[in-house]
């Protein structure tokens, strides 16, 4: 071989592998992305496997960019994923652009997958539950916990943990008036009681309470905590009726306390203060935290509105509300929305229908770690009732509600990054 080719040619693969080495994929997050939802599964993939994301915040809907790799491409290929490569003086222009102090973006770094736990009976219920769901669409992995697991210390394997569709006051739902006769609620009161006797507790009520006392303690050493539907103010209510009976004989065996209202603790509470209790077991309702009941919202109107945080300043709930929209259709749940008159002051709203009068989207600290309440049970199936089929996200794609779950789902990420104040 010519020895002047052979030089020519060993200088232009070295050029190559540069400029392959220096490009980046990019996965937009605005209305260009073909599957937002499956968009977080790449991400999540991607940290997996040790390969660090950028987001974007508020650069066309909260983008995803990583270093090139032909692997990443692949899968976003095989995912039906969106994505872009452009070169190294792009992606240096786009984080120049970012760190402008005149725009509110900012560009978090994600280190590591976080390990992700969903609180949920073994036992099949005749309702879906929004947040695996979309982990399943999303083929973000995650491991099933309950009562066992949570009191025998499995929380300290995990840095993010959701709550199914739950009642932690330890009345079956209140679901006694409309299904007490059905099979499936019936199995539910068995299985409970078993595994409260087992656990060595007289009632479901005090098995519930260890339990959420146990999850504020992993909240408190700097667990993720997110929460959905009913797992949000019973959890709350649990806490705060800690040592008072506020169960009927149907749930329990005997009456509640007769001043089990003026019993309650509301400084023990994550979120909520002042709340009345429901005391009827027949009401579908367990206080008036929830707005269910009292709101006036025709469907055609309801939506609620995200609001708009500084990325630099307030990163946190920044990238809890990153979405290709800020205006997020309604839909409804067991605790659809909250009464804002009794949030705690030192809560954050992140997002509300202001003419109701209600938030829908809520967040704090506690110790080291975080929560997040989101009201509603479904985003895609705006009144979900007990045995109706589970949502098919094949068709929602680009769900903006299903992307306030996923955002937390990927919020730990960045934990390790010291965030600003």
């Amino acid at each position: 071989m010519n020895k002047k080719f052979l030089i020519l040619l060993i200088l232009v693969f070295t050029l190559f592998s540069k400029t392959a080495l220096s490009a980046f994929l990019l996965i937009p997050m605005d209305d260009t992305q073909k599957n937002h939802l499956k968009a977080y599964g790449i991400a999540f993939w991607t940290l997996q496997n040790n390969v660090e994301v950028k987001w974007l915040l508020n650069y066309r809907g909260g983008s995803f960019m990583c270093g090139f790799f032909k692997e990443i491409e692949t899968e976003c290929i095989i995912r039906g994923v969106s994505y872009e490569i452009i070169a190294d003086v792009q992606s240096s222009k786009i984080l120049n652009d970012i760190a402008r102090s005149e725009v509110n973006m900012d560009a978090v770094k994600l280190i590591k997958a976080p390990k992700v736990a969903v609180y949920s009976p073994k036992n099949k219920l005749p309702w879906d539950d929004a947040v695996t769901l979309v982990l399943t669409y999303a083929e973000i992995p995650y491991d099933i916990i309950y009562d066992e697991e949570v009191l025998g210390g499995d929380l300290k394997n995990y840095d993010w943990l959701h709550l199914h569709h739950e009642d932690f006051t330890g009345q079956y739902g209140k679901f006694y008036g409309a299904y007490h006769n059905m099979s499936w609620y019936k199995k539910r009161v068995q299985h409970s009681e078993e595994m409260t006797h087992k656990l060595g507790f007289d009632k479901v009520s005090q098995l519930k309470l260890s339990v959420a006392q146990k999850i504020k303690s992993f909240v408190a050493a700097g667990g993720f905590l997110f929460s959905m539907c009913s797992a949000t103010d019973t959890y709350d209510i649990a806490l705060a009726a800690e040592n008072v009976d506020i169960c009927e004989s149907m749930f329990d065996g005997d009456p509640s306390d007769p001043n089990m209202q003026q019993k309650l603790d509301f400084s023990k509470t994550f979120a909520f203060k002042d709340f009345t209790l429901v005391r009827n077991p027949y009401e579908y309702e367990f206080s008036n935290i929830d707005a269910t009941n009292t709101r006036k919202v025709q469907k055609n109107n309801d939506y609620f509105t995200l609001f708009d945080f500084s990325a630099k300043w307030d990163p946190v709930p920044t990238m809890l509300c990153q979405n290709h929209t800020n205006i997020i259709k309604g839909f409804m749940g067991q605790t659809t929305a909250f009464n804002k008159k009794y949030i705690k002051t030192n809560v954050l709203i992140m997002g509300e229908n202001k003419a109701a009068n209600e938030a829908r989207y809520i967040h704090g600290e506690f110790g080291k770690g975080t929560w997040t309440f989101f009201g509603g049970h479904d985003p895609e199936d705006y009144q979900h009732f007990v045995g109706d089929p589970p949502t098919d996200l094949n068709l929602h794609p680009n769900s903006p509600g299903y992307r306030l779950i996923l955002n937390n789902i990927l919020f730990p990420a960045a934990k390790k990054r010291k965030l600003k104040t």
